[in-house]
């Protein structure tokens, strides 16, 4: 045995709590995150600081912490050794056969009051040792985030998706037309975007998606007419609820009322428009982890017995 090395003296806890701060700018943040107090992490940062004895982070007092160069570089390695610790678990896991620790879901937020819930109280039941925490992100902040390695799992549409990540499906998603029920189109069976263009719109103005939708129009060289802009699924339904416009969604609602208790209806869209993929999203090298695995196959599962058939009422692809 080697007796030139000094015996480490920090833990993986505190390379932990070190990424967290990190990532979030702030102790406050960081804790709220991962749900641990603020003097654990700041007792953390500090037992690291003087073990490295370097600076980690600048305190700045009205605008938290920033990164210090040494930090940056230290910010780097530490994702790896969390990254190499969780894939020694995983190894272990496989030869117990059991799945186990740590596991950070994204799900896009237009969807996810709909379906991460239910997916996460069926996955957490078959395995009680992961310690699931979630995210709720736009399309191009879960991209951000699983290569930082901030989370191990999207759930998301494939929708402008970047060759180094990588799709499993899950849900075929067809557009919707929401409409309030005295829309002129409101007892259609099907709309054509040939109706729906000389109509006020309301937008969902999501990165992506936002394009996603106004491609429709572009196909038939037309201009949607924009009255209103939200970035909430909620506002969005109401302001359809109240007739200022109707909007365009993949996910079919569960309720015909909206939030504010108006009613909505909800009517496809017909034509040779592309429709949308709900599916799992990870980094290239994910599937070696044995809860990523685990909440893949949990998820389609639960499509297949039909219990989360209702976000949409369609087939698993």
């Amino acid at each position: 045995m080697s007796r030139g090395a000094p015996p480490l003296r920090y833990t993986l806890r505190q390379l932990e709590y070190f990424v967290a701060v990190g990532e979030a700018g702030s102790i406050a943040r960081a804790a709220q995150r991962i749900n641990v107090s603020s003097p654990s992490i700041s007792t953390a940062i500090a037992q690291l600081e003087q073990e490295f004895g370097l600076p980690l982070f600048v305190r700045q007092h009205a605008q938290g912490l920033s990164l210090t160069q040494a930090g940056r570089e230290m910010l780097e390695q530490a994702r790896v050794v969390l990254r190499e610790a969780g894939a020694l678990r995983d190894i272990a896991g496989d030869i117990s056969g059991k799945v186990r620790g740590p596991l950070s879901v994204g799900c896009l937020l237009t969807f996810a009051q709909l379906v991460l819930p239910a997916m996460r109280r069926g996955f957490e039941e078959r395995f009680p040792e992961v310690r699931v925490r979630q995210q709720e992100l736009n399309q191009v902040e879960l991209f951000s985030a699983l290569r930082r390695s901030e989370i191990d799992v999207a759930l998301t549409y494939d929708l402008d998706l970047p060759a180094d990540l990588q799709f499993t499906p899950l849900l075929h998603l067809p557009p919707i037309a929401l409409m309030g029920a005295g829309h002129p189109l409101a007892g259609c069976e099907s709309v054509s975007i040939d109706q729906l263009k000389d109509h006020p719109m309301v937008l969902l103005d999501l990165p992506l998606s936002a394009d996603y939708f106004l491609s429709f129009f572009e196909a038939i060289h037309a201009r949607p007419l924009i009255a209103e802009r939200t970035r909430d699924m909620a506002v969005m339904r109401s302001m359809v609820a109240n007739d200022f416009g109707y909007s365009i969604v993949n996910v079919r609602p569960l309720s015909d009322v909206s939030p504010d208790g108006n009613p909505v209806r909800a009517v496809p869209i017909e034509g040779p428009i592309r429709a949308m993929r709900m599916g799992f999203l990870t980094a290239q090298d994910a599937d070696r982890s044995s809860a990523v695995r685990a909440f893949i196959e949990n998820g389609i599962g639960l499509v297949r017995s039909g219990r989360l058939r209702r976000i949409g009422g369609l087939p698993l692809v």
